[in-house]
């Protein structure tokens, strides 16, 4: 087994979130994070993983990580590139998507993501990027997956804006307001996994990552996190999974 030592909390995450992955899946993904776990993903363990890029890029297989979703190497690799419009009103809204990959500035105990702004809206402290494909993904995958590092900037009680629906206020909230995709089934940090409790919705740690410990993960999140009572280990990292992760970074 390799030490924790030998992997960067990064690492362990991005490893963890590939393997939320399978061949033959399809998967909604942005740059960043995602795109790595998805792209480590394909080149270990799920040889056929469908990737999906929000310019229009269906089945792409680069290379090298994309620097944008605009990146070439998409669409010189992809099955075929369609329009935007085509990516969500055929393949996003009708449910074609198996797994869509998210990020997030905040997220709050029900799965409710922002990266629209920090404070008040009219008058925020930072304004951030904002939307994008964001609030489809999350209303239409089959399974959302979230990956972000985890503090308590980021893990608030609750979000300054609702940028994209996790599970709103609770249970019934997402049937509520018609969103068919099934929620964020799982969000991966750089300490562990959490996973929304099946009756309050709430998140919930399912998975520590080796090095972590709870104590650590609750002062690291502004609400008092539940603790699921089979709380699992996160596998460590494969030799194999990293040498193609740091293959893919640059940092082999």
């Amino acid at each position: 087994m390799i030490a924790a030592a030998e992997w960067t909390a990064d690492e362990i995450m991005t490893v963890t979130a590939a393997r939320a992955l399978g061949s033959g899946m399809a998967c909604f993904v942005g740059i960043g994070l995602p795109s790595t776990a998805a792209n480590l993903a394909r080149r270990t363990h799920a040889p056929d993983l469908w990737l999906v890029y929000e310019s229009g890029t269906l089945g792409a297989k680069p290379g090298h990580l994309p620097l944008s979703i605009g990146d070439g190497i998409l669409a010189e690799t992809a099955d075929t590139v369609v329009s935007v419009p085509e990516v969500f009103n055929y393949w996003l809204q009708p449910g074609r998507i198996d797994v869509g990959f998210l990020g997030a500035a905040q997220i709050d105990r029900y799965a409710n993501i922002n990266t629209t702004v920090i404070g008040d809206y009219a008058d925020p402290a930072v304004r951030l990027p904002g939307a994008g494909g964001a609030p489809e993904i999350a209303a239409s995958c089959k399974e959302v997956v979230v990956v972000l590092r985890q503090s308590r900037r980021t893990f608030v009680d609750a979000v300054d804006f609702v940028t994209s629906v996790g599970y709103g206020t609770g249970p019934g909230d997402r049937a509520r307001l018609g969103l068919r995709g099934g929620g964020p089934g799982r969000v991966i940090t750089d300490l562990g996994v959490l996973a929304p409790d099946p009756g309050t919705a709430q998140l919930t740690l399912v998975s520590l990552h080796p090095g972590s410990t709870v104590e650590q993960v609750r002062a690291a999140t502004g609400w008092d996190l539940a603790i699921a009572p089979d709380l699992a280990a996160t596998p460590p990292p494969e030799p194999g999974e990293l040498r193609v992760l740091r293959e893919l970074t640059g940092h082999g």
